[in-house]
């Protein structure tokens, strides 16, 4: 439900990530065998807009386990650098580096708050700022989040956003084709559920199975399309361009279908976007 932000807000997202580290590791959904015996964890569509990483130094706010971070190594980036605001994600992504031979000198890991990023991070600025995939959601000021990312581009490097699109927060999880919420809303979302991204049967009465988790409470935020750009283009940044995609990561709508884990909306049905793409340059 909406909700004034609670004080507690930041430890109260940290406890929930941390507690769900080892959850995601052993997922289906992350399939970290996978990922150690080559497979990137990158979506074809981030790979192609980015562009060839080749000898650029790329940072990751938000890094999560650092399977996208590392990704980026594995695609030829000179130096990644990922930042995260849980200590047990950042050990996470520190044991994958390690395992992958990749020394601190080529992947190196932060354990920071991602207003706090440009006092926490090694280097002054990178050849590409990457974030998005279920980042935005988590953070109250989307305009001091642009401004630090933007703070971090080099001149004439570049932010690359992918994001889930904020149309879908506002949708009936059912079908999504209702709209049950309000898309300007600027409240915090506060709700308690074991569910997750990786696990949507979690603590399922239908299934039987107990909330593997305690740390269940979350609160989040949505940013419309336009406060996104806008606070990048406040923040000193060019943006080269906006798109629209439709298909998403897991199946956040009954109705949607999943193929080698890409979801959309059964054909013949009007398409929405669930996802967005942008990319915003600092003049060199």
């Amino acid at each position: 439900m909406y909700s004034p932000i609670p004080a507690d807000w930041r430890e109260t997202n940290r406890r929930r990530w941390d507690e769900r580290v080892p959850l995601h590791l052993a997922s289906d959904f992350y399939d970290v065998d996978a990922f150690r015996a080559g497979q990137s964890a990158l979506r074809d569509f981030e790979r192609a807009e980015v562009g060839d990483v080749h000898g650029k130094s790329l940072l990751h706010l938000q890094c999560h386990i650092g399977m996208d971070t590392l990704s980026w190594a594995r695609h030829g980036a000179s130096r990644v650098v990922g930042l995260d605001f849980s200590g047990r994600a950042v050990e996470a992504a520190r044991e994958l580096a390690a395992e992958l031979g990749l020394g601190p000198e080529r992947a190196s890991f932060v354990t920071a708050d991602v207003y706090d990023a440009v006092e926490a991070v090694p280097d002054p600025s990178y050849d590409i700022v990457y974030t998005g995939v279920g980042a935005l959601c988590w953070l109250p000021d989307i305009r001091r989040w642009a401004e630090t990312a933007a703070a971090l581009v080099a001149p004439g490097g570049f932010l690359y956003l992918a994001e889930f699109h904020p149309l879908t927060d506002i949708l009936d999880d059912a079908t999504g084709s209702r709209v049950e919420h309000d898309y300007f809303a600027r409240d915090a979302w506060v709700e308690d559920d074991p569910t997750g991204y990786t696990d949507l049967d979690a603590g399922d009465a239908a299934t039987g199975t107990a909330p593997p988790t305690v740390h269940n409470r979350s609160v989040e935020w949505q940013h419309p399309l336009g406060d996104v750009v806008s606070a990048l283009a406040a923040a000193g940044l060019r943006v080269e361009f906006l798109r629209e995609h439709d298909t998403t990561l897991f199946g956040r709508f009954g109705a949607l279908e999943g193929r080698d884990g890409i979801y959309r909306f059964p054909a013949g049905r009007p398409r929405i976007p669930l996802m967005y793409s942008l990319k915003a340059t600092k003049e060199a």
